[in-house]
C-alpha cells in the first residue's frame, strides 16, 4: 500500500522539478486539495520532505551519482525524485526509520515505474542505507567541497567569494539549509504585544521576544493562517530583516507614500501600521494577482489607507512626478538571501540572470525617484546579498543622479543589526540562524 504522505510529497517535488513550480505554493496548493484527508503530522511530514529534498537537492543527486551506473539524465523524473526523497530521509531525518524510507520508496516506484524501477531504487537506497555518508568533506578543491556539503550551486559560491572570506561563504550557505525560525509582527493597530502573547500561550504556542520590538519568534507553530488570531488581523507572519526595512524608511502619519513592489503585502502593511493607519500608500504592482495579495492582507489587518494598483514601475508616470513624502523599492532580485525559505531559487537561477534583474532594479530605482519630493527619503532593497544587485546598483544611480545621496541609517536600535552595518551607508545582512538575507539603502533627494 502506498503511502499517501510521501506520495503527495513526491507530487509537489515532481511539479518544482519538471513543471518550474515555486516550492512553497505547490505546497500549499496540494495541503489545500488533500486538507480533509490530511492530519497536522502528515502535514508537518510531507513539508518536511519537500523542502528537505530541494534543498539537498545537489548533494542527493552527488550520492545518486556515486551509487547508480545509469546516469541521472537517463533516469525517470520520477523514480529520481523518489530516490531523493529516500535518501534525504535515511541521511537527514534521524525519527524515521532506515528500513521504512527505503520500503515506501520502493513501493512509490512500483506505482510511478515498473519492476526494474523498483529494483533499482531498492539497490541504491540499501547501499546508502549502510554509508556513513561524510567523503565530501575530504574534497580538497574549496568551491566544490562547499559547494557539496552544503548543495549550492557552484556559481552562487564563486559570486559570494568575490566579496566574501571563504570561512564567511561556508557559512552563509549552512545557514542556507536551516530550517527558518517562524517569526510574527504583531499589529499594533489591534492588539498589544503582551496580548497576543497570552492568547497564544493558551493555545500551547511557546514565544519568545524578537530582534525588534513589535516581533515575537514562535515555537513550534503548525497551521499559522487557521489561527484565530491570524485570522482577526492580530500579527503577520514576516521574517525580522524583512521587518527592519519599514522601519528604516521611518513612515509618519500623514505622509503620502509609495510601495512600488508591493506583493504580498508585509512591508506595506507595516508601513502602515508604522503610520497608525493615518495617511496615504500607494501599493503597485505588476501582475493583477500580486496586487490582490496587498489588498487582502492590507483588509485582514484592518487597514484602509493603502490603495493598491496594478502598475510597472520601470514605466515613468509623469502624473507621479514629485509626488510622495517617501518612496520603498524593495525590487526584484535573485533572493539569494531567502534560499532557506525557497529552496527551489537555486535550481532555477543562474549566473547569467544577475546582469539581466540589475537591469531591472536600476530601471526601477531611476524612474521611481523622479517621484520623490525635494527633501525626501526613498529606500532601495532587495532579499539579495549579491553586490551586483545592490551596491552597484545604488552606487551607479548616486553616480548619475547628482540630486541624490546615500545617508547614514541611525535609527535601528539593535545591536544584532547594526553589526551589519557597511561603511555607514547600506545594512547587508547575510543568512544567520536568525534571520534572512537583505540589503538596505536609504537615500535622500536634496532640497
Amino acid at each position: 500500500m502506498i503511502d499517501r504522505t510521501r506520495e503527495i510529497a513526491l507530487k509537489i517535488l515532481y511539479k518544482i522539478d519538471k513543471e518550474g513550480a515555486f516550492s512553497n505554493i505547490a505546497l500549499n496548493e496540494e495541503i489545500s486539495k488533500n486538507r480533509n484527508v490530511l492530519t497536522d503530522k502528515d502535514i508537518g511530514l510531507i513539508s518536511e520532505i519537500v523542502y528537505g529534498t530541494t534543498t539537498w537537492k545537489l548533494t542527493l543527486d552527488e550520492i545518486i551519482k556515486n551509487y547508480s551506473n545509469i546516469k541521472l539524465k537517463k533516469i525517470s523524473p520520477w523514480i529520481l525524485n523518489i530516490l531523493r526523497m529516500g535518501i534525504y530521509q535515511i541521511i537527514f531525518l534521524d525519527k524515521i526509520p532506515k528500513s521504512a524510507a527505503v520500503n515506501e520508496s520502493v513501493n512509490l516506484a512500483k506505482r510511478y515505474g515498473h519492476k526494474s524501477s523498483s529494483n533499482f531504487v531498492n539497490a541504491i537506497l540499501r547501499k546508502v542505507e549502510k554509508t556513513d555518508y561524510d567523503k565530501f568533506e575530504e574534497i580538497e578543491d574549496e568551491i566544490e567541497r562547499i559547494s557539496k556539503t552544503t548543495s549550492m550551486p557552484q556559481w552562487i559560491i564563486e559570486e559570494l567569494l568575490k566579496e566574501i572570506p571563504t570561512k564567511n561563504v561556508y557559512e552563509i550557505c549552512k545557514y542556507s539549509n536551516l530550517r527558518p525560525k517562524v517569526s510574527i509582527r504583531i499589529n499594533r493597530l489591534n492588539n498589544s504585544k503582551e496580548n497576543v502573547k497570552k492568547e497564544l500561550e493558551k493555545i500551547n504556542i511557546k514565544t519568545e521576544d524578537g530582534i525588534l520590538d513589535d516581533f515575537l519568534i514562535l515555537d513550534k507553530a503548525k497551521n499559522i493562517d487557521n489561527m484565530e488570531e491570524y485570522k482577526k488581523g492580530e500579527f503577520t507572519v514576516q521574517d525580522e530583516a524583512a521587518g527592519l526595512i519599514p522601519k528604516i524608511l521611518e513612515p509618519k502619519e500623514n505622509e503620502i507614500i509609495l510601495d512600488a513592489c508591493s506583493s504580498p503585502g508585509g512591508k506595506t502593511t507595516y508601513i502602515a501600521e508604522l503610520m497608525n493607519n493615518c495617511g496615504k500608500i500607494e501599493a503597485w504592482d505588476i501582475y493583477e494577482h500580486r496586487v490582490n495579495l496587498v489588498k487582502n492582507a492590507a483588509n485582514r489587518l484592518k487597514i484602509n489607507i493603502i490603495n493598491t494598483r496594478v502598475k510597472d514601475a520601470t514605466v515613468y508616470d509623469e502624473n507621479y512626478k514629485e509626488y510622495f513624502d517617501k518612496i520603498l523599492l524593495d525590487v526584484p532580485c535573485l533572493g539569494i538571501g531567502v534560499l532557506k525559505r525557497k529552496p527551489d531559487i537555486k535550481w532555477q537561477r543562474n549566473k547569467e540572470d544577475i546582469n539581466n534583474i540589475s537591469k531591472i532594479q536600476f530601471k526601477i530605482l531611476e524612474t521611481c525617484s523622479k517621484y520623490l519630493k525635494k527633501g525626501g527619503y526613498l529606500v532601495y532593497s532587495t532579499c539579495s546579498i549579491l553586490k551586483e544587485e545592490n551596491q552597484n546598483v545604488v552606487e551607479k544611480f548616486i553616480k548619475e543622479n547628482n540630486e541624490f545621496e546615500i545617508v547614514e541609517i541611525k535609527n535601528i536600535k539593535s545591536d544584532f543589526f547594526n553589526k551589519y552595518m557597511k561603511d555607514n551607508k547600506y545594512i547587508q545582512v547575510c543568512q544567520n540562524e536568525y534571520t534572512d538575507g537583505f540589503f538596505i539603502c536609504k537615500i535622500k533627494r536634496k532640497n
